[in-house]
């Protein structure tokens, strides 16, 4: 049995809901084992008492961060200096940022360009440029804890009386996102046009941070079939693929 990756967990309490913390923490687990775990903020601050019960129930280290200045914020300092220090000395195998603040991108694409995966949550208003730069970001206004088992990245679903899942029409108005599945699609199909969704997630991983929980899908799989671009097989199974709708050159010539 090979060892789980380590993962170092660095919140910004004063971007970050303490009411959120279960669901993190279970998220993460699917993903490895959370070995390090602080939280950034100045304590003597009324807004971050509801941390107070929360660090000291799930093993997480405050660490104190007075305001130097009036009107900034040296938490976020704090935790950036926290992150890079980790990176060269523990060397964790992934870095999980709990925060909504944009200010944190640099930070993110310093880790990955050296080889750190980098596991983003924050709320809907979280700025693209962060949300991107992660290996994978959660928009955590969309999730919930989920009561059942967890399975392959299933560790949450779409919170049943929250945002509903984003309709047909509007993921196919997404060119963005139709691109990036069409490409994933594309890239992880067999020479009669059938792509293994497990596959086409590698492939999008690879591109983006995008998870199918942001648009209120459990699974990439319900996904691609909400977005009706793509033919699918074997459904229910985990030989599960899909294909393209749009006839490619062999199928052209075969029909």
């Amino acid at each position: 049995m090979g060892c789980r990756a380590r993962i170092a967990l660095l919140i910004d309490a004063d971007n970050a809901s303490p009411g959120r913390i279960d669901l993190i923490l279970n998220e993460l687990s699917v993903l490895g084992e959370t070995s390090i775990r602080r939280a950034y903020g100045n304590w003597a601050k009324p807004a971050l008492r509801g941390w107070a019960d929360l660090l000291l129930e799930h093993a997480i280290r405050p660490v104190q961060q007075y305001d130097y200045s009036t009107g900034k914020n040296a938490s976020d300092m704090a935790l950036v200096v926290d992150a890079l220090a980790l990176h060269y000395t523990d060397r964790p195998d992934a870095v999980a940022i709990v925060s909504s603040d944009g200010d944190f991108t640099p930070l993110v694409m310093h880790l990955r360009e050296r080889g750190a995966a980098v596991y983003g949550f924050g709320d809907d208003k979280t700025p693209v440029a962060f949300r991107s730069a992660c290996s994978r970001f959660l928009v955590l206004d969309r999730l919930e804890a989920d009561d059942g088992a967890g399975g392959s990245g299933a560790g949450t679903v779409a919170k049943p009386g929250g945002p509903a899942r984003v309709p047909t029409t509007k993921l196919r108005q997404d060119t963005k996102l139709v691109a990036l599945l069409r490409r994933a699609v594309q890239g992880a199909a067999d020479e009669s046009g059938w792509a293994r969704v497990s596959t086409v997630g590698q492939h999008i991983a690879n591109q983006s941070s995008i998870d199918a929980r942001n648009y209120g899908y459990a699974r990439l799989s319900a996904l691609l079939v909400a977005t009706d671009l793509f033919l699918v097989r074997d459904e229910g199974k985990p030989t599960l693929a899909v294909r393209d709708k749009r006839p490619t050159p062999a199928t052209r010539a075969s029909g």
